[in-house]
């Protein structure tokens, strides 16, 4: 039976200096898929530990269901093999000396069950993530795709409330991840079970996540449905580390609503602009080379510009141009697999001003 999920106030302080997490909240529903993306220390994997009762927390209350399992200023610490979650790490994890049953009914004997009711739910789990035909394989005869899914069976044969994963896919080839990753979210999905998964892969995260939360130095920066995090990022960070590469420096000159009117290399633009961006201030203008379009065939438009191809890069399915535009360099990305602008040719560009937005020129964007 899955469970919700709620941390609140999320403290952990290792030694003297920044906390790894500090101060992070957020609500899983049940049967939902909530994605931490963040760069390397950022403490999205600490978060997790002090979910799964691996770390202690400095200060939070963290409740699994009806019941609170970590509240430090109550002395509440309920030990992980009571919180009923279940688990899958980065490494596989699994017993080299067993076979694949073997390994996928272990938690199984230790809840006493029937051995027909063991079979049964072993039966179910492993056809469930495909395994169905390896049951009697030795498991150190399996790839390594395939011992992640063990060790998924594994983790989801005792119905758990809730299942923690923590950069699973991190060791596994780009073919094998990306197998793996898109049959993760059906599995999870059909077992109806609550999630909590943990990368630094941006791609992982919109194909898995039905949420996702950005955090950085310990904080949570934003948490929001995958296209509200790629289409309305809520800071500078969040916009870069989710792929928006072209910066332009610029200054508002005029608000009116959400939009505003933003002066950059001599030319006047349409950004969207953040709550508390005002007319008069300095802002960083972020672009994703997806969303630049090249080429209007003379139509007239918002955010029309000349630009110059200063050099293009042909990677099969897709180029990618360097245009000279607005007193800086973007990036500009094309389907196709035909390059259609040579270097040195002169191109109508347009930045529609929803994919245009505008952030405070003192924050920083820079991804670790």
């Amino acid at each position: 039976m899955s469970a919700p999920l709620s941390v609140s106030d999320l403290r952990k302080q290792f030694s003297i200096g920044r906390p790894a997490v500090d101060g992070v909240s957020f609500h899983v529903s049940a049967g939902e898929i909530v994605v931490l993306l963040g760069p390397s220390g950022c403490g999205k994997t600490t978060t997790l530990r002090c979910v799964a009762g691996l770390e202690h927390p400095s200060a939070a209350r963290i409740s699994i269901g009806a019941q609170t399992v970590s509240a430090p200023a109550q002395g509440v610490q309920v030990p992980p093999r009571l919180r009923n979650i279940g688990m899958v790490f980065q490494s596989y994890a699994v017993w080299p000396h067993m076979t694949v049953r073997q390994n996928v009914a272990y938690p199984l004997h230790h809840r006493r069950l029937r051995r027909a009711e063991i079979d049964r739910k072993v039966d179910e789990v492993l056809a469930l993530v495909g395994l169905g035909e390896y049951a009697e394989r030795p498991v150190v005869a399996l790839s390594g795709g395939q011992m992640q899914r063990v060790a998924l069976a594994r983790s989801l044969v005792y119905q758990p409330q809730l299942l923690l994963l923590d950069e699973p896919l991190s060791n596994l080839d780009a073919k094998l991840r990306v197998r793996l990753r898109d049959d993760l979210r059906r599995i999870i999905k059909q077992t109806g079970v609550t999630a909590l998964y943990v990368t630094h892969d941006q791609a992982e995260a919109v194909v898995l996540g039905d949420r996702i939360g950005v955090m950085r130095d310990g904080k949570l920066l934003q948490i929001g449905a995958p296209d509200e995090i790629y289409n309305r990022p809520g800071d500078l960070f969040v916009a870069n580390f989710t792929g928006a590469s072209n910066l332009l420096a610029g200054r508002v000159i005029a608000r009116e609503g959400e939009f505003g009117t933003v002066e950059a290399g001599g030319h006047r633009l349409t950004a969207w602009l953040p709550a508390g961006v005002k007319a008069g201030d300095a802002v960083k203008i972020a672009v994703r080379p997806e969303n630049v379009r090249l080429g209007t065939n003379g139509a007239t438009e918002p955010n029309c510009f000349s630009a110059r191809v200063s050099a293009q890069r042909y990677q099969g399915t897709q180029t990618v141009y360097e245009l000279a535009m607005l007193g800086g360099r973007l990036e500009a990305l094309e389907l196709g697999t035909n390059m259609r602008y040579p270097v040195g040719s002169d191109i109508e560009v347009v930045l529609p001003p929803a994919s245009c937005w505008a952030y405070p020129a003192r924050e920083s964007g820079e991804v670790e």
